[in-house]
């Protein structure tokens, strides 16, 4: 840190200090600026690092005097071993050491997308609630909080700590070194069921949160999967025990009969603040199942448990010790015993799908790669992982899936291969795995995508996610993309009512309120649309990126204004550039329009040929439209898949070259 320059402060138990690397000096300085006018004291460092002994007894001084820490974290804080900062967190963490545990004083706020669970921080700011400012964006909210945290009546919430006792254990200890690395989900376990003279239990202890509003009316036969709690000795497997529960979560909703909320759904919670009573009304489900996952080696303990919502009382316990080789097996057990102990009919189903054994090392691999596509991690990552777990096991029909789910998703996204390489082996991948498991639900998804997103062969890719969802009817996830290919091919109805149902299976899955509002702003309602994009964005800010959308809808309801504030929020620049154009051009700012629209035209013709065909049809121009469209077309612009139907386009639907234009793509 450098020179503290604060304003002489009366109350000293009242100032906020502020601790970062130099390199977010930019992002300090506005949250310094937000607070101080707010009228709350920041001690901030505005000059350079001097040192010295002085120098190091002021900064503790400062420390031990503060009444908040705030501790900026990034992408720089990470990749520097070493720097002054760190030595602020290690005093920071000290001075907590008498504190009382409802005492507010460490406030740890990511400004970038650095993650939670593998930054380079102290253990000891992994117990407490996390802020994020994406890009330091300074939010109202972040301010009042910490207003509110300064507040002599209100405490910082705390993070339940997971510990595993067993009867001939010790008492767990207190102090920091204690707590596990990995914390991050909603519920926190204490091991506990008599099996093989070991103890082991599973108990609650989250304090009462504010769900998102969305409600979903609870039936008897329905249960939410929650994440399992990684038990691993160094806490570092986190994705391996996610990936178990959404296994089980996935042939649970192979069952017609039960209802089980999609995966976004029943981890939304996951880090949050929820009782268990929240969570089942908040998804509309009467059961919950919670288990921990404790890997070593090439062998597994999954312990898990059956709850009843409303009473809390244990329908089912059992702990299982087996082989990773025999994992899949133990998913297909828990699954059958849930629905035994829920009486949920099986009678003219099919029965669930008997799992093979697969390489342990295969198996790890996959999960990692699964856990990077779900997360938005490195997609060329992910396909590295599944190329070697394929070489380990080339029966492994699961990971073929996984790869051509992969690859057919970056195609369409950062492009990280070439149209013919990614054709030729994401349908290798998932003809193999039809070919290995045609009862695989993810197999038949898998080629369903590939067909939608990198082929256009919009007939037979709707045929594969036909099969997906007769063999998995609960696959939330499989309703929305057959949203996709009925919005695509101009049924708008349909999607609307696929994509309601996908929404009561996955209530808080964002994508399924965007995807509604793509036939809902086809059918001109485009209120409606609105209502659906902002719901998304309420119940994820950071990954749904609705505001070019959310703009034109406000555009076509007469809301130029509105529209422009909307797309300013825009983090994607190509799709900020041409809602930019479309927006100045509606409130009569034609330069600036032609000037977003030149840029646009000349930094991203190559990705975003459709949406700059909307501007030109806006304007009425047609020929310039239809030569932007036809690019689209030859470029594989996934905008194409949205033509049908889009209102921007409405000016050229009466011109032969638009539906010659839908037949070249089959869309007529």
């Amino acid at each position: 840190m450098g020179e503290q320059s604060p304003t002489r402060v009366s109350a000293p138990t009242r100032a906020v200090f502020l601790s970062y690397a130099s390199q977010d000096a930019e992002a300090a300085q506005r949250v310094a600026d937000a607070l101080s006018s707010a009228g709350l004291e920041v001690w901030f460092d505005r000059g350079e690092l001097r040192g010295g002994e002085a120098w190091d007894r002021q900064i503790t001084r400062q420390i031990r005097e503060c009444a908040l820490f705030i501790a900026l974290i990034s992408s720089h804080t990470d990749e520097r071993s070493e720097g002054y900062f760190r030595r602020e967190w290690r005093a920071a963490v000290e001075r907590m050491r008498d504190m009382a545990d409802d005492r507010p004083f460490l406030v740890p706020v990511v400004i970038d997308s650095t993650r939670e669970d593998t930054a380079r921080v102290p253990d000891r700011f992994r117990e407490f609630q996390w802020i994020r400012l994406p890009g330091g964006t300074i939010l109202p909210a972040f301010v009042e909080q910490v207003q509110r945290l300064l507040a002599p009546t209100e405490s910082m919430v705390r993070r339940p700590a997971a510990v595993e006792t067993r009867s001939d254990a010790p008492e767990p200890r207190s102090s920091s070194a204690s707590r596990p690395r990995w914390l991050n989900p909603v519920l926190v376990v204490v091991l506990a069921a008599i099996l093989g003279g070991i103890t082991f239990a599973l108990v609650r202890f989250v304090r009462p949160g504010q769900p998102p509003a969305v409600a979903v009316t609870a039936v008897e036969k329905s249960i939410a999967v929650l994440p399992f709690i990684d038990m691993s000795e160094r806490h570092d497997e986190e994705y391996f025990a996610d990936g178990m529960a959404e296994e089980v979560l996935n042939l649970l909703a192979q069952v017609p009969d039960l209802r089980v909320p999609g995966r976004t759904s029943s981890f939304y919670f996951k880090g949050k603040q929820a009782t268990l009573a929240e969570i089942a009304r908040t998804l509309g489900v009467s059961h919950v199942l919670e288990g921990s996952v404790r890997r070593a080696g090439t062998t597994v303990r999954v312990t898990v448990q059956l709850i009843r919502a409303d009473s809390g009382y244990h329908l089912w316990s059992k702990s299982y010790d087996r082989d990773l080789q025999d994992v899949l097996r133990v998913q297909d057990d828990i699954a059958q015993s849930v629905v035994g102990a829920l009486k949920v009919s099986l009678l003219g189903a099919p029965p669930l799908r008997a799992a093979p054994s697969v390489d342990a090392e295969a198996y790890r691999l996959y999960l990692e790669a699964h856990a990077l596509r779900v997360t938005g991690g490195s997609a060329q990552q992910g396909i590295d992982y599944l190329r070697k777990s394929l070489k380990l096991d080339p029966t492994f029909a699961l990971a073929h899936a996984e790869l051509a789910a992969t690859i057919a998703g970056d195609f369409t996204t950062t492009g990280i291969l070439l149209y013919p390489t990614a054709l030729a082996e994401a349908h290798a991948a998932a003809d193999e795995a039809v070919r290995l498991d045609g009862q695989l639900p993810a197999a038949h998804m898998a080629l369903a995508r590939l067909f939608f997103q990198v082929d256009w062969n919009w007939d037979a890719g709707e045929a594969e996610i036909r099969k997906a969802m007769a063999l998995e009817p609960g696959n939330a996830e499989a309703l929305r993309v057959a949203g996709y290919f009925t919005t695509t091919r101009g049924r708008f109805d349909e999607a609307i009512e696929l994509l309601k149902k996908a929404a009561s299976l996955d209530p808080l899955q964002p994508w399924n309120y965007v995807a509604m509002g793509f036939p809902v702003y086809r059918k001109h309602d485009y209120a409606q649309a609105e209502t659906l994009y902002r719901k998304a964005l309420a119940l994820s800010p950071q990954e749904v990126k609705v505001h070019y959308v959310l703009g034109t809808s406000l555009l076509l309801q007469g809301e130029p204004g509105k529209a422009l504030a909307e797309i300013e929020r825009e983090t994607d620049e190509g799709f900020r550039h041409c809602g930019l154009a479309l927006a100045y051009d509606a409130l009569g700012r034609k330069r600036e329009a032609d000037r977003e629209l030149a840029v646009a035209e000349a930094n991203y013709q190559n990705e975003k040929a459709y949406w700059i065909a909307l501007i030109h049809a806006s304007r009425r121009n047609s020929d310039e439209a239809f030569r932007w469209l036809e690019r689209a077309a030859r470029q594989k612009d996934p905008g194409m898949q949205w033509i049908r139907g889009d209102p921007m386009l409405d000016v050229l639907v009466q011109d032969p070259r638009y539906d010659a234009l839908l037949r070249h793509i089959r869309l007529l």
